[in-house]
């Protein structure tokens, strides 16, 4: 751990500013608060690399070194078309619109009435800031259970500032048929902080869709330090996508998943854009018969660094785990892979494995990647494995021999090789995640049509 330098003040600062935001929240909430902004105050950001493993290969000194503003207002709302170009939009799906972190009504279907809508199954769906007041049980009984303010100093941070955010309640048996879309949008700002939070609660047998995205409406260096916490009950299914957007910023995201008996997750991730992206995602399989699936596509270029920090935890026996991602890395750019399979005492008749690939198409570029398994059970069945390579050259001579000229050819290749990932996503999102791959390549990008 490091104590926090004098360079942390500002976060400090703003938390005293904002002191006026606690007095209409629960008690038990400004408590929860003010114990994150302590632990902050004691470790501050995990600025060491040595001997601190989970931030080996990632330098977050320019995060560190910046007095970042919060609180910082839109010098005015975006509409719904400069968004809809922007994130992956959906007319038919029910939209959640947090702009600067801050809930917006106007780009929101739910216009935080937190009451069961028409077409969600009865599911609740709103501002987190709201339903404070309409569901504080239920979410204290969840809030900070999963994503620990002392997991480190970003999840400390997160937790201090905790005013808004998005909240899904989807009770016991409920089928939400409509796809949920939560959108965290930021507008230009160089010393922007802004810090999401996502709680998603499903009930005893539910089902829903849920896309979580986070998208730059201007691009500059500011700054995202987001959490999402996501507890599935007895026999819940939850197909969840989480797309990263955030152009030339920094995105720091940490996500918690708790399963119970016989659950199902099933998590699709896409990143690209930033100059640094951790991904720090972990799911507790915490029931016997629970099933998680998590694939994922990063897609890199310039000087950006993204690592994706991973953890499936097999607490229970008779679970089912799958970690597959796929990288694309060009230009000078950095990209990092930390996926942990752990098995405890007792988690017997696992059946887990994760694999890592990546597509490298410059001499520059560099991918450091490590799957790793930790096991204390006998009677399971667990594997592991990573790649690195350039395009196959027998591969293009052999397309170039039919004709085809050797551009064509590599960016078939290329498609060819993401589509591992995002054939198994739904539409219209694919077509869209298909089309932001091609753009994050510079030599994709004079074939982007507007």
């Amino acid at each position: 751990m490091t104590q926090a330098p004098a360079t942390y003040d500002r976060y400090l600062a703003d938390f005293e500013a904002h002191s006026a935001e606690l007095a209409a929240q629960p008690s038990w909430l400004r408590e929860l608060r003010h114990q994150a902004i302590s632990h902050f105050r004691e470790v501050g950001l995990p600025t060491a690399r040595k001997g601190n493993e989970p931030w080996k290969y990632t330098n977050i000194a320019p995060i560190a070194g910046t007095d970042y503003m919060y609180g910082v207002a839109p010098l005015r709302e975006p509409t719904v078309e400069e968004l809809s170009v922007t994130a992956p939009w959906c007319t038919v799906w029910h939209e959640t619109v947090f702009v600067n972190g801050r809930y917006s009504a106007g780009l929101s279907e739910s216009h935080a009435t937190h009451e069961p809508r028409e077409g969600l199954g009865g599911a609740v769906v709103g501002s987190l800031a709201t339903a404070f007041g309409t569901h504080g049980d239920l979410i204290r009984e969840h809030l900070g259970k999963y994503a620990h303010l002392d997991y480190d100093g970003f999840a400390a941070l997160n937790t201090a500032f905790l005013t808004d955010g998005a909240f899904v309640y989807v009770p016991d048996g409920a089928e939400v048929a409509t796809h949920l879309h939560i959108v965290y949008a930021t507008t230009a700002g160089e010393q922007l902080v802004s810090y999401p939070r996502t709680l998603i609660i499903a009930g005893k047998q539910s089902k829903l869709t849920v896309v979580e995205s986070y998208v730059s409406l201007a691009g500059g260096g500011y700054f995202t330090n987001a959490v999402t916490e996501i507890a599935l009950d007895e026999g819940a299914n939850i197909e969840h996508y989480r797309v990263l957007l955030d152009r030339d910023a920094y995105n720091v995201g940490v996500t918690r998943v708790r399963q119970d008996r016989d659950s199902r997750f099933t998590s699709t991730t896409f990143e690209t854009g930033a100059a640094l992206t951790r991904n720090d995602f972990s799911v507790l399989l915490d029931g016997p018969g629970a099933e998680c699936r998590m694939r994922g596509l990063y897609v890199t270029a310039g000087s950006q660094h993204v690592d994706n920090y991973l953890t499936i935890d097999h607490a229970q026996p008779h679970c089912t785990s799958r970690l597959y991602y796929k990288g694309i890395l060009d230009e000078k750019s950095k990209a990092v892979f930390g996926g942990t399979v752990f098995v405890r005492p007792g988690a017997i008749k696992t059946n887990a494995h994760q694999e890592d690939k990546n597509l490298v198409l410059s001499h520059e570029a560099e991918v450091d990647s490590k799957p790793a398994l930790e096991i204390y059970a006998d009677d399971v069945l667990c594997g592991h494995g990573a790649t690195a390579g350039a395009l196959a050259e027998d591969a293009l001579f052999y397309m170039q021999s039919r004709g085809i000229d050797e551009a064509m050819a590599n960016q078939l290749l290329i498609r060819g090789f993401a589509s591992e990932v995002l054939d198994g996503v739904m539409e219209p999102l694919r077509e869209y995640l298909e089309k932001q791959t091609s753009a994050a390549l510079p030599r994709f990008r004079e074939e982007i049509v507007t």
